[in-house]
């Protein structure tokens, strides 16, 4: 090498350790590895094979219990390897990266993908197009053993640009097996340069010629011993039923420690400082933050100011945390947020709170009857993984349907959120972040749609402004919104967005729009016998029953929303119907339709209230701030 080679080669190094440093840190990559890794990834160098080989094992081998541990990598090279030798560490190519919404997609699409994941996964291929679905099908059922996941955690990319990333290792990675005491590490590395990712492989220990490569596929996932085998599950079947009966179904609460964990830390209201009432004899300054409030605003007893200093009314659409400090400095000023409020807006603390309205939780093994009827069967991935995958397999056992939905804490519009009954996939979506895994509702309520001659699914939106929490005083607008999908609903192909969601309204589909009287006129007509009077009355029932569990103070540790006077607050909580065989009030015989929450949201999309009705803002601010409520299309929640 000419000496301007070499110092070409000196700075590139630099300048590849000046841009990957953090990133080889974080995946705890030796330093010793780093400059070999440098020269590998700029000249493409995948060398693994010069050091290890696949090795099949033989069918009747009592070891081979799928077609996953069917193969073996093995160290072939002399002398082995030696973990303090720089050469050391390999590349692995990626055979297919993807998100979860996109599989069906890729496999029908992609020449030569789905013929390559079938001999990946030893699944019979054909290109006879009658099978091709049932092909594809299996490739899907089996392809979660085999998937790897990274995210971007660039805060400066949107919230979709930073959804995790699943990928599938090629055909040496993805032979490597599962140990305990793994011999290697597998990580996944993003090469800026070329911007593209790959994985790397390196020694943990060293390993003598015949030794088998080894690593753990749930590495990082923090779990206790216990969570850590619900996690292996997809690769070690054969325990199932042992775990079964060693795992307690039933769900408490979690200490007070787990509510603030992870959060940012609110100061409380200071409860000696007296707050005056705000001005009755002129306009009251206010400041928005929602471009929609500035432009449908009109109430004259508000007047919008550009400084927030000056103002007697802050509506922020950012979250604000020092509520001491506006009690005992800005006594006079009201803001739309209360503190402790995502008890209610984050999806693993709603579910927490919910389960609070009701006196008790059956620990039936095989059922474990939610309660309140009101929440569907719900699961923490963080916290409770062990009761997820006992329930599966008890509800598998009895052949009852295994539906889920999959669902991010704090993320809306449904992003990252992916509906399964493939106990492997909900347990590798597990360790891509926080969810919640929550029973998917089979049976809903649907509407009939003559645009696509079908019945599809839709939820409700309705919203609710919270005056006070002691007393409670909260109101819901009667005026709610309607959100359809757009293709028939069935119990299949669980990836398609517009038969199985109903947010349209942020992507390119057909949004389908009604008001909420044409659509109570509709839903009478189609569902005879069925009173909208008394579905909105168990609908109101639960909001009211989900305020007051989360603003109920049973001890000093239980976390709640407490009292804040200069607080008020607008929530949109979405919910479905469905169908329960269980007769409610007001009905004589049976099905009933059961209200089904799904979430409650902050600082919600208002676009389409004000489009339908343009005084919605007045209503709103009349409500929370003049305590007026007559004539403002509000029901108070007893």
């Amino acid at each position: 090498m000419s000496s301007l080679e070499l110092a070409d080669g000196l700075e590139g190094l630099k300048s590849f350790i000046a841009l990957h440093q953090a990133q080889l840190k974080s995946s705890g990559v030796p330093e010793i590895y780093w400059e070999t890794l440098y020269w590998k990834l700029k000249n493409s160098i995948f060398d693994a094979g010069e050091c290890f080989s696949l090795a099949q094992i033989d069918e009747d081998d009592n070891f081979v219990s799928n077609a996953f541990n069917k193969w073996k990598v093995l160290v072939t090279c002399s002398g082995g390897v030696v973990a303090a030798d720089r050469k050391h560490i390999y590349l692995v190519d990626h055979a297919w990266t993807f998100r979860p919404d996109q599989v069906r997609s890729h496999l029908l699409n992609i020449t030569g993908l789905l013929a390559r994941m079938c001999n990946l996964m030893d699944v019979a291929y054909s290109d006879d197009s009658d099978n091709i679905e049932e092909i594809v099908k299996k490739v899907m059922a089996n392809m979660w053993k085999y998937s790897q996941t990274y995210s971007i955690g660039n805060q400066n990319l949107e919230a979709e640009e930073r959804l995790p990333i699943w990928y599938i290792l090629d055909e040496f990675g993805s032979r490597i097996q599962h140990s305990d005491h793994p011999a290697v590490r597998l990580v996944p590395f993003f090469f800026m340069s070329e911007q593209a990712t790959y994985s790397i492989m390196f020694p943990l220990s060293d390993l003598d010629e015949n030794d088998e490569v080894t690593r753990d596929f749930v590495e990082g996932s923090g779990a206790d011993e216990i969570s850590r085998s619900a996690l292996l599950h997809p690769w070690s079947e054969e325990f199932s039923q042992e775990f079964l009966a060693s795992v307690d179904l039933e769900q408490v609460e979690p200490s007070p420690d787990y509510f603030s964990a992870s959060r940012m830390t609110e100061t409380l209201p200071n409860a000696d400082i007296e707050i005056p009432d705000l001005p009755s004899d002129r306009p009251i300054r206010t400041y928005v933050e929602y471009v929609f409030i500035r432009d449908y605003l009109k109430h004259p007893r508000f007047q919008l100011v550009d400084n927030s200093d000056e103002a007697e009314i802050l509506w922020l659409s950012s979250h604000f945390k020092d509520f001491k400090q506006l009690s005992e400095n800005f006594p006079f000023k009201r803001i739309n947020q209360f503190p402790c409020e995502h008890l209610l807006t984050v999806k693993d603390l709603l579910c927490v709170i919910a389960r609070r309205s009701s006196n008790s939780l059956s620990s039936k093994r095989e059922i474990l009857e939610n309660e309140p009827s009101w929440l569907p069967t719900t699961f923490n991935l963080k916290t409770e993984l062990p009761k997820l995958v006992a329930y599966f397999l008890a509800q598998e056992k009895l052949g009852t349907p295994n539906y889920w939905i999959i669902k991010p804490w704090n993320l809306a519009r449904s992003m990252d959120t992916h509906i399964t009954d493939n106990l492997d996939m909900i347990l590798r979506l597990a360790v891509s972040g926080p969810k919640i895994c929550q029973r998917y509702i089979e049976r809903p309520v649907l509407f009939y749609r003559e645009d696509v001659n079908a019945k599809v699914k839709f939820d409700l939106r309705y919203i609710i402004l919270l005056s006070s929490t002691e007393p409670l005083k909260a109101y819901v607008y009667q005026r709610f919104w309607i959100r359809f999908a757009n293709k028939p609903f069935d119990l299949d192909h669980f990836d398609e967005y517009e038969r199985h969601f109903t947010v349209m309204n942020y992507s390119p589909t057909n949004l389908h729009q009604m008001f909420c009287h044409d659509f109570i006129r509709y839903f009478e007509e189609q569902n005879p016998g069925q009173e909208w009077c008394k579905v909105e009355k168990r609908i109101f029932a639960m909001l009211s029953s989900l305020l007051k569990s989360s603003v109920e103070k049973k001890d000093k540790n239980v976390p709640h929303i407490p009292a804040a006077p200069q607080s008020r607050a607008m929530y949109a909580v979405d919910l479905m119907l469905a169908w329960t065989d269980n007769v409610l009030d007001g009905d004589d015989s049976g099905p009933s339709i059961q209200p089904m929450l799904l979430e409650v949201n902050w600082a919600p999309d208002c676009k389409r209230a004000c489009v339908y009705y343009k005084e919605f803002f007045d209503d709103v601010f009349s409500v929370l701030f003049l305590d007026e409520t007559e004539g403002k299309h509000v029901h108070l929640l007893e």
